[in-house]
């Protein structure tokens, strides 16, 4: 190899190890990341896919004390929504094709606890070749699952000098 051809190998090499990192920290979030007890909220799960072959399943469970109340038509996608005996939803399963590099979207509207809490949102995405990642996992795990803080909002004007 020529110098010229060396720096640019190990130039190329250098960006694919700094891209590894942010590839890594992908995974299912669900947005927004903070809300209002009681609140209705609109939410968004979204989902990455940082492998060679496509998405074809998203698996959304729904945490205890969230009554999720309608979801948005996603184009492209089927969803098969999940209750339980008493008619709540407890999850959502939507299958479609989301191709390598791409992310896509599931919106749906949810009213959440009354009372301040965090709420953890369990996802299963499966891949074409058979492959499941259960972003169930602690806050800073390899597959951590999303979390939302319910909170109230900070007060209007803060303290300060007047």
């Amino acid at each position: 190899m020529t110098p010229l051809t060396t720096r640019a190998a190990r130039a190329a090499l250098a960006a694919a190890l700094a891209l590894a990192p942010a590839a890594a920290r992908a995974h299912a979030v669900v947005f927004p990341k903070t809300s209002a007890p009681g609140a209705y909220e609109r939410y968004a799960l979204r989902v990455p896919n940082e492998k060679l072959v496509a998405t074809v399943r998203v698996e959304l469970r729904v945490p205890e004390g969230v009554r999720v109340t309608a979801f948005a038509d996603v184009p492209g996608w089927t969803l098969a929504v999940r209750t339980d005996s008493a008619r709540r939803i407890t999850g959502a399963v939507w299958t479609g094709p989301l191709p390598p590099q791409r992310f896509v979207e599931f919106p749906f509207v949810a009213a959440n606890p009354k009372a301040a809490t965090r709420v953890t949102w369990p996802v299963v995405q499966t891949y074409a070749d058979g492959e499941r990642v259960e972003w169930t996992g602690p806050e800073g795990s390899r597959t951590p699952a999303s979390a939302t803080a319910i909170a109230p909002a900070p007060a209007a004007g803060g303290a300060g000098p007047a």
